[in-house]
């Protein structure tokens, strides 16, 4: 009797496992079908790579050229390429320097003992992220144009005597840009990080308390290693990216005394797409974009595996 009791409950708690799980897969299959819809349904748009495409003629009809983009791309073309992927790896390269940046911030506001005082640094820290990059250009170009709030002020209080103009300085564009990003989304950013500190046990801090344990050894000790799963993990997903360097940002930027340093690999081909309507060889770009994308996210996570012995693929 003990025995089919035992088995009935299983039975029963096996079931409710199943119903569970099922309802949780349907919540999840709206998303799943927008993934599929925007991310794998567009691949098939690669095929124009291969042809001769002019928008309103039927691909059936298009001359079909073969690999004769990726020719032009490696050779009349290479130059141009070099040039985005050095300005695209380059900032995204430092915008990865400065990862740990939402991370600290996200420490220093656990750290605050008021919650009025964090609740404000924090809502103030994060509006940045939902404001258009339109309006941020906005803001730069009427506070540090030539003819900006800024120097305006600088030269009636002599302390320059011509203005600078920094929107177009292309020896400054690089750490200039990676400021806008970093006042723009370390705000939101560190939220991912306040959610990593709220699930460590306080039982930690307060034991390190007891033995006697600095502000600063508790975070070294027990804040630090308890969000440095989630780092990893956004770094890896930073790095699998890094060819998307930012192209809404970069295109309000953008202007001829910066283009050669201001020019990423999704800008150039928007302009090869968009502007000058050549489909078929922005296509051909826009694949060895996807294939280096994937070849730096396996290699990451392959050595992120061996250090560190775990993985997210």
């Amino acid at each position: 009797m003990a025995k089919s009791w035992v088995s009935l409950r299983k039975g029963i708690i096996g079931k409710k496992k199943s119903r569970d799980g099922a309802i949780l897969l349907w919540m999840a299959l709206p998303f799943i079908l927008l993934v599929f819809a925007f991310s794998y349904v567009p691949l098939f748009g690669w095929i124009y790579s291969f042809y001769n495409f002019k928008p309103g003629i039927p691909l059936d009809k298009t001359p079909f050229v073969g690999l004769d983009y990726f020719r032009i791309l490696v050779t009349e073309g290479r130059e141009d390429v070099i040039r985005v992927l050095k300005n695209t790896l380059t900032l995204s390269f430092l915008l990865i320097l400065c990862s740990p940046l939402p991370a600290l911030l996200a420490i220093l506001l656990n750290e605050v003992k008021s919650k009025r005082f964090r609740k404000i640094i924090q809502t103030t820290t994060t509006l940045p992220n939902f404001i258009s990059w339109v309006i941020v250009f906005s803001l730069a170009f009427s506070m540090i144009s030539s003819e900006g709030l800024v120097n305006k002020v600088l030269i009636n209080w002599h302390i320059i005597k011509e203005p600078l103009n920094v929107l177009g300085n292309s020896g400054t564009v690089w750490p200039f840009q990676t400021a806008i990003n970093i006042w723009k989304n370390v705000g939101f950013g560190s939220i991912i990080y306040i959610a990593a500190i709220a699930g460590i046990d306080n039982e930690l801090y307060d034991a390190a308390k007891v033995d006697g344990a600095s502000r600063f050894k508790s975070i070294v000790h027990i804040t630090l290693p308890g969000i440095s799963s989630t780092f990893f993990v956004l770094l890896l997903l930073q790095v699998s990216n890094i060819l998307s360097a930012g192209f809404e940002q970069y295109l309000v930027f953008y202007n001829s005394l910066v283009s050669n340093k201001i020019e990423v690999l999704d800008y150039y081909v928007y302009k090869l797409g968009i502007v000058t309507s050549d489909y078929s060889y922005a296509t051909a770009i826009g694949m060895l974009k996807t294939v280096i994308s994937i070849i730096l996210l396996f290699s990451v996570n392959y050595i992120s595996k061996k250090a560190r012995g775990t993985s997210i693929i």
